[in-house]
């Protein structure tokens, strides 16, 4: 697999506060602890470039990073479980929901889906909503290593549309996303 080079560029907590790269951008939506920042440092093959944490609820703002200025990811806040107050729920609600709807830059979301579990409630509510607002959108399936590629099938059947296996302890299947993305258009 070949790696771009990748770096950390800024956090912004609203849409307000994120720079224009001239870039396609890319916006990881997903459960807390799904795997983000894990997919993140495989696709820049570095262990610490985005954080990762066993703690639900850590990312708390929008990191973007620049994959060889071919592409930005935009890491977002884990829907689910966070030990923070409804306030701040709702307040981070309402940030993330103004960035997915008003945010220029964005060619594609990604929704990442745990392939050790069954597809959860809020995972079925966040691509209900990814639909109503028309946005576009793929699935990486994360952790296949502990599930087999039979998950990312059933999941394309649960979910559909275009479903990526992937592992970020083994890179096997990595390559497929990151042609995805290194091919998607941009206008």
């Amino acid at each position: 697999m070949k790696y771009l080079q990748a770096k950390f560029l800024v956090s912004a907590e609203k849409l307000s506060q994120a720079p224009d790269y001239g870039l396609p951008e890319f916006a990881l939506v997903g459960r807390s602890n799904v795997g983000k920042s894990s997919f993140i440092n495989a696709l820049a093959n570095q262990k610490k470039l985005a954080k990762t944490s066993n703690t639900p609820g850590k990312t708390r703002l929008i990191n973007f990073f620049n994959f060889s200025d071919k592409f930005v990811i935009a890491d977002l806040p884990g829907y689910g479980y966070a030990k923070v107050s409804k306030e701040e729920q709702n307040r981070w609600q309402k940030n993330l929901e103004e960035y997915l709807t008003q945010r220029e830059q964005i060619v594609s979301l990604i929704q990442f889906i745990d392939a050790r579990h069954p597809v959860q409630k809020n995972d079925y509510q966040m691509r209900e909503w990814i639909v109503m607002q028309d946005l576009p959108v793929i699935t990486v399936v994360t952790k296949i290593d502990y599930a087999g590629a039979g998950a990312a099938k059933k999941i394309e059947k649960e979910l559909g549309g275009a479903v990526f296996p992937f592992s970020a302890i083994e890179h096997r299947y990595n390559e497929s996303v990151l042609s995805y993305m290194l091919n998607h258009p941009f206008e």
